[in-house]
């Protein structure tokens, strides 16, 4: 049975049962409390109310709240609930009439010495009216609070949908060139060293890999992406100079936790991309340390003008994107500093997660 088949199930035995009890409430609340006999007449007209009240409860239910009250038309609504009390009242007198119950009630009251059944002035049937705004307004709070809760289940899968679309743009922002260069320079080293291509061309299968298939559930362990990062770094090596100086510290004993995929890969990426000179000694540091629930990413490079003017301006794509998940998937348990210090030359990404 599928999850929407048995939430479906559940809702109709929920409704099943509590007309069970309101309709033994009906028909046996004064027969037990009274220990008389009624007439059938009584029977008929108990059967007619819960048919009225069942069917003001779903018309209420199924068209009002749906059509006015959740529309934000509040005036035509409460019309149209009070005209279905008055409609309700109506019936039920009618059916008092037609059955003579006052007749038959009254018999019974002088029978048992019992004070007569009064009604509210002008006989307006206080009783009736009660029960039938109860009635009501069970029924249109229900109806809201499902709506409620439909509203923030549709939320939540929108938001997961856009979780998983920005994913996905995330992966095709990982520049194709890199795949590219990244083949040009192994194939160039299968001329020179043999060992280093093959193992080369094994951390861009792994890399491949953990992109297209081990980050399609929404999560991925810290040591993933830690090897990710590894090779990512290793590779982006094989087209340095001797000028450049990459540093990766990984956390000293991991614990291995679940994290977004990829999440730390822009903020890498954005250090290659914008932290090396092609003149001038350039150093990329890179840590990643775990403190209990506790996660860091620290990058650090330098600030070169003949790549990027101004990189608190021009963060990318991959980045503005990744901060957006950060907003979806750990709101209120991730801090971002991004500094920019011009008189130092150097650029830092800092990123704190909490991961409880």
């Amino acid at each position: 049975m599928s999850l929407k088949s048995k939430s479906n199930t559940i809702t109709i035995l929920i409704h099943l049962l509590i007309w069970i009890v309101f309709g033994l409430l009906l028909f046996f609340y004064q027969p037990l409390t009274w220990n008389v006999e009624f007439p059938y007449q009584f029977w008929v007209k108990q059967a007619i109310t819960f048919f009225l009240l069942v069917a003001a409860y779903y018309f209420n239910n199924r068209v009002l709240v749906p059509r006015f009250l959740l529309h934000d038309r509040t005036a035509m609504y409460l019309i149209t609930v009070v005209a279905v009390v008055i409609v309700f009242l109506m019936l039920n007198q009618w059916a008092d009439k037609a059955l003579h119950m006052h007749e038959h009630m009254d018999a019974i009251f002088h029978k048992e010495h019992r004070p007569p059944k009064q009604k509210g002035r002008g006989g307006w049937d206080i009783f009736g009216t009660i029960i039938i705004a109860l009635v009501l307004g069970i029924g249109t709070s229900i109806t809201a609070i499902q709506k409620w809760q439909a509203d923030i289940r549709l939320r939540a899968a929108l938001e997961q949908d856009k979780i998983s679309s920005e994913l996905s743009f995330l992966k095709a922002q990982i520049n194709p060139h890199f795949f590219f260069n990244t083949l040009n320079n192994i194939y160039a080293l299968t001329h020179v060293d043999a060992e280093t291509s093959r193992k080369a061309l094994h951390q861009l299968s792994r890399m491949m890999r953990y992109v297209l298939y081990d980050t399609q559930h929404g999560t991925a362990l810290l040591s993933q992406e830690i090897a990710f990062i590894k090779d990512y770094i290793s590779l982006m090596e094989l087209r340095l100079t001797d000028k450049v100086t990459v540093t990766f510290t990984p956390p000293e004993q991991p614990n291995d936790v679940t994290v977004a995929p990829m999440l730390f890969l822009p903020f890498v990426e954005n250090a290659f991309k914008h932290g090396i000179s092609a003149t001038e000694a350039s150093t990329i540091l890179i840590a990643v340390n775990q403190h209990d629930d506790l996660l860091e990413l620290r990058v650090e490079n330098g600030i070169y003008k003949d790549h990027n003017p101004n990189i608190g301006e021009n963060k990318g794509i991959g980045l503005t994107n990744t901060i957006r998940r950060l907003d979806l998937l750990y709101a209120g348990k991730y801090k971002l500093d991004i500094n920019e210090d011009t008189a130092a030359n150097t650029y830092t990404v800092h990123l704190t997660l909490t991961l409880s």
